[in-house]
């Protein structure tokens, strides 16, 4: 068992869309908060965050998102569009009885929360995203920034079919491995490698995965996302090797209610780094009634 979730409780939401396995720890009638990992996590990455969560009151689950672990995992690249995934969400909150969601989201996870905010606000009552920008700006970025090209080159080239699969398994998955030693100075034990090499091994979770960014090269974004009308906290790493930093001030200025706390030195990975004040700010940002 991976250090810190010893008290997680496990378990699988059928939902009529798909099925998600899911963490959860806190009292079952604390205020909900949903924790969406990104890649190439599981449920298993907030393990910094649902023990401190937990006693804070919530009711803390964190599910295996869609094409992940022990959840669903349907064929093609349609269905790892950003609606689909923000409907899942939508759909996991609804199954714990609630329809006003606190959200809090890292990497991908974060892209969900992002596209909740900006098309399903009505659904969300908080948000926080920590390290990535709202899609549409990490989508244009991509091709328009000369800094943000560079960093995303890795993006572009899961476009390619079978190969990134049969690149990834060949190497053992040690790719995602080095990743995740790599960028955070916390660092990944080895009883984590062996639960994220488990996950990864799941029938259809490597192509599921990698879908996530097929299905965003090849969505339409709006050249001006909305204004985000939902308090959404902005957490950020400034060492982050996959995004600049731009993006993070650019994103946050598309929020009426938006606040952030960046990091010098964190990584990508910043919630496993900076765990006590990224802990702090999120139970004050989560249990104030105030707005962002």
């Amino acid at each position: 068992m991976i250090n810190g979730m010893e008290e997680a409780r496990f378990g699988v939401a059928h939902l009529d869309r798909i099925s998600l396995h899911y963490a959860e720890m806190g009292p079952a009638d604390g205020p909900l908060v949903i924790l969406l990992h990104g890649f190439p996590d599981t449920c298993l990455g907030w393990s910094h965050q649902m023990p401190a969560l937990a006693k804070a009151g919530f009711r803390v689950v964190a599910p295996d998102q869609r094409g992940y672990g022990l959840s669903g995992k349907p064929r093609g690249v349609r269905a790892y569009d950003l609606d689909e995934l923000a409907d899942d969400i939508v759909a996991f909150g609804a199954h714990f009885g609630e329809t006003r969601l606190r959200v809090v989201g890292h990497d991908w996870g974060a892209s969900v929360a992002w596209w909740l905010a900006s098309t399903r606000g009505a659904h969300l009552e908080k948000a926080a995203a920590i390290n990535a920008p709202h899609p549409a700006v990490w989508k244009r970025s991509m091709y328009g920034d000369k800094a943000q090209r560079k960093k995303s080159r890795y993006v572009k080239a899961m476009r390619l079919r079978w190969l990134p699969e049969m690149a990834i398994r060949r190497k053992n998955f040690e790719p995602f491995v080095e990743t995740l030693k790599a960028a955070a100075r916390a660092g990944v034990f080895d009883g984590e490698v062996e639960a994220y090499k488990k996950a990864w091994r799941e029938p259809k979770a490597l192509t599921s995965m990698l879908h996530w960014y097929r299905a965003l090269l090849k969505k339409e974004m709006p050249e001006a996302p909305g204004r985000i009308e939902t308090p959404l906290l902005l957490i950020w790493g400034e060492k982050d090797q996959f995004a600049e930093t731009a993006l993070a001030r650019e994103s946050i200025a598309l929020c009426e209610r938006g606040g952030t706390l960046f990091f010098a030195e964190g990584s990508h990975w910043v919630h496993r780094e900076e765990v006590q004040p990224i802990n702090e700010m999120l139970i004050t940002f989560l249990q104030s009634d105030q707005d962002a």
